[in-house]
């Protein structure tokens, strides 16, 4: 229902500023911006899902493997004191909690073609466990705030984009986007809490997240004792070796259960197949809405009322530059690369507004772009709280990341 509300606050708000700038401004190119805007990203949708359709088929195979290998179960056994805690609807032991962890794990490592696969196959799951076919249920919300809030461990992705632009030391936002998608996650999983009444408060989830913050910590130290170059190898090559572990492990896991493996990738790649034609639709209706918005002035209004709001309390806008990426990251995660790239041409990779840019693309993750691919794979209508806990944890992540820009920079 939120969705929908947004979906059509798009088109009217790109409509009546299409009108205000055509009678008043003569700017007579906003329309034909505007349904040129509707074309191209419907193109854009389609291949995205296209695009998808070999990756969903690839890595829905391999969990197939995984599942009749007994790998998910395994791992559904390991992570159940937790996940009974942070999902207490999933019953103990359910398959359904290895698929989330791995596509947390994927995201972790900046692996999202890996992830989203991973992620839609953990929502069809969810989806069997659900009364009310339209409705999201409170453990599809607690997955998907974990995935928009965007925890990554090696932004891989974005450290090339700085090497690419020039930057001196592309590594030197790893530490600021580790902490700034750290401080999102957790307020990801707070407010969902609090809104589905889970008391994290206990021995278990204390232990849990007070281990995150060592692991986070003893990674932000181990990484400062490499130098920028030995980070680049080492970050790169550990996401590698890692997802590629995760192949072989699944393969030898169905031998040693006498699976048919390569039947077993077959019947998982099919479900990839339909799930990527699934998606289609509920792409498209996203992808069009921001576009329209986009194209109508709507997002420079919005930053330069920002920019205006900031200079009258006589706070520093040095950070505005770099809000395009900030406020079009929950709507695409193409169109906040784009404004990244855009900001650290404009500006330069290691200026202010470059480096800021990057951090806000690593700190959270496309929170409409997930809720219209994941809740649509399923047929969700009726998104509850799904929406505002994301962009609760997005908020979190945005001033988390200008927190962190400053202290570093």
């Amino acid at each position: 229902m939120v969705l929908n509300y947004i979906w059509i606050a798009f088109f009217l708000i790109a409509f009546v500023i299409g009108v205000v700038r055509l009678v008043f401004m003569g700017d007579t190119e906003v329309f034909p911006a505007m349904m040129s805007s509707t074309f191209e990203t419907s193109k854009t949708a389609f291949e995205i899902s296209l695009g998808l359709t070999g990756v969903l088929s690839l890595w829905l195979g391999i969990m197939k493997i995984g599942e009749k290998g007994g790998v998910v179960d395994a791992l559904a056994r390991l992570l159940s004191p937790v996940f009974v805690r942070l999902f207490p609807d999933i019953p103990k032991g359910h398959p359904v909690t290895g698929s989330i962890f791995m596509n947390i794990a994927a995201n972790m490592l900046g692996l999202d073609n890996a992830a989203t696969p991973l992620g839609l196959k953990a929502m069809e799951q969810l989806q069997t466990l659900n009364s009310k076919k339209d409705t999201a249920t409170n453990p599809m919300i607690m997955f998907l705030v974990l995935n928009t809030s965007g925890l990554t461990i090696i932004p891989v992705s974005i450290m090339v984009y700085r090497a690419q632009l020039g930057a001196a030391q592309p590594t030197d936002v790893f530490i600021p986007i580790l902490l700034a998608t750290f401080f999102s996650t957790l307020t990801g999983i707070i407010v969902t809490s609090l809104f589905q009444r889970i008391n994290l408060v206990n021995r278990t989830m204390l232990i849990t997240l007070g281990g995150m913050c060592a692991v986070v910590a003893a990674i932000i130290w181990g990484f400062g004792q490499m130098s920028k170059n030995q980070m680049d190898v080492a970050s790169t090559s550990i996401a590698n070796i890692l997802l590629m572990t995760i192949i072989v492990v699944f393969i030898i896991a169905g031998m040693r259960r006498r699976v048919n493996v390569y039947d077993a990738f077959i019947e998982g790649a099919k479900e990839g197949f339909t799930t990527a034609v699934r998606i289609i639709p509920y792409l498209i209706a996203v992808l069009v809405g921001i576009g329209v918005f986009r194209a109508s002035g709507a997002m420079d209004m919005l930053v330069d009322g920002v920019k205006w709001f900031v200079a009258a309390c006589g706070g520093d806008t040095g950070f505005v530059g770099a809000l395009p990426t900030a406020l079009m990251k929950p709507l695409s995660g193409s169109g906040a690369r784009g404004m990244m790239v855009d900001a650290m041409t404009t500006y330069g990779a290691d200026s202010f507004v470059g480096r800021l840019s990057c951090i806000f693309q690593g700190s959270t993750d496309t929170t409409f772009y997930i809720l219209a691919v994941y809740f649509g794979s399923v047929g969700i209508r009726y998104t509850r709280h799904a929406v505002a806990c994301g962009l609760l944890a997005d908020l979190a992540g945005i001033i988390a990341a200008i927190c962190m820009c400053y202290f570093f920079f």
